[in-house]
């Protein structure tokens, strides 16, 4: 007996095949409006932070315009009419620029060579310090100069250095003469970055204490089973450890490198400190305030802003291609 083979029987038009689902990818799961209107806020609190950049960093921009164009007081906010590079030209010709732009970079330089690698320092050693008290003592003393105002900061440093002040007393104990600290120019950088670090230091310790905690302690066990010492440990582990918190760090101290404390130069610097003391933001402060010469004044901000932007861009270039750490 032959059994004939029959075809199954056609799919009915009305019960199309159904496709297996395949899977969305997370990242595109939900859409920006979806997240908005689940998370709004959150976001809500971003609002504030961005209106300020907006209104105070951004906004501000549009005002570069009047280094390439005349402005005269009481006219156009945008300037009068173009003038092209000429302001450019007058301050690469300026004998008073280049000095203060000689100036700003001494200053930068010492304040990073110090205040940078000093607050890593500093957290390594009380990093090192097991009794508790102590060491909040320490941090709280070394934190407390970072919340004291500019001007409070400077007066101290006008009265510490000033002809009856203590460090002319602790030179006449040693049968010195008096001197007048603030009003020598050679002194100048030297009250300047040492005034830095006694307010900085403490305070940038923070970051490093933070990042010395998150490296594991099986680590160190290791170390210490294989005979390293607490030298080695921190050459081989700490530092290591801490190597992106610093490297980041130090482009951004790279970035500000030009802009040099201007509220403390002002307060304490005088005429007689100029040779030394005079730096860019001074310098554009009597441009455009004293001398009303804004478009010159905005040409020199507009280059120290540019070249502050180079010094970035090469930082952070250098520390991805060196080290593998960048900010982008």
């Amino acid at each position: 007996m032959t059994s004939t083979l029959r075809p199954p029987p056609p799919a009915s038009p009305r019960t199309p095949a159904v496709a297996s689902p395949t899977p969305r990818s997370p990242r595109h799961g939900r859409t920006w409006r979806q997240a908005l209107r689940r998370d709004w806020q959150l976001y809500s609190l971003a609002v504030l932070p961005l209106l300020f950049f907006l209104i105070f960093r951004y906004l501000p921009m549009l005002g570069n315009i009047i280094a390439f164009r005349r402005f005269k007081p009481g006219g156009s906010i945008f300037g009068e009419y173009w003038v092209g590079l000429r302001y450019f030209r007058m301050f690469l010709s300026d004998p008073t620029f280049w000095e203060v732009f000689t100036n700003t970079l001494a200053l930068g330089a010492l304040t990073l060579l110090f205040c940078f690698p000093l607050p890593i320092v500093l957290a390594l050693l009380l990093n090192e310090v097991r009794a508790r008290r102590f060491k909040r003592f320490v941090q709280s003393v070394s934190y407390l100069p970072h919340f004291l105002s500019i001007v409070i900061v400077a007066a101290m440093v006008m009265q510490l250095t000033s002809i009856e002040g203590t460090a002319n007393q602790i030179v006449s104990l040693f049968g010195g003469d008096p001197v007048a600290f603030l009003q020598q120019p050679e002194w100048f950088r030297s009250i300047y970055v040492s005034s830095e670090v006694w307010q900085t230091v403490g305070w940038g310790t923070i970051l490093y204490l933070a990042a010395l905690t998150t490296i594991d302690e099986d680590l160190y066990e290791a170390a210490r089973i294989d005979g390293a010492g607490r030298l080695r440990q921190t050459w081989h582990i700490t530092l290591p450890g801490i190597r992106p918190t610093m490297m980041t760090l130090l482009i951004l101290n790279i970035g500000s490198f030009l802009a040099v404390g201007f509220e403390k130069i002002l307060l304490l610097y005088n005429p007689l400190t100029y040779p030394t003391a005079d730096v860019i933001s001074t310098y554009l402060f009597r441009m455009g305030f004293q001398s009303s010469n804004f478009s010159y004044a905005a040409a020199i901000g507009l280059f120290e802003a540019v070249i502050g932007l180079i010094l970035v861009l090469s930082a952070n270039l250098i520390s991805r291609r060196t080290v593998g750490t960048s900010l982008w």
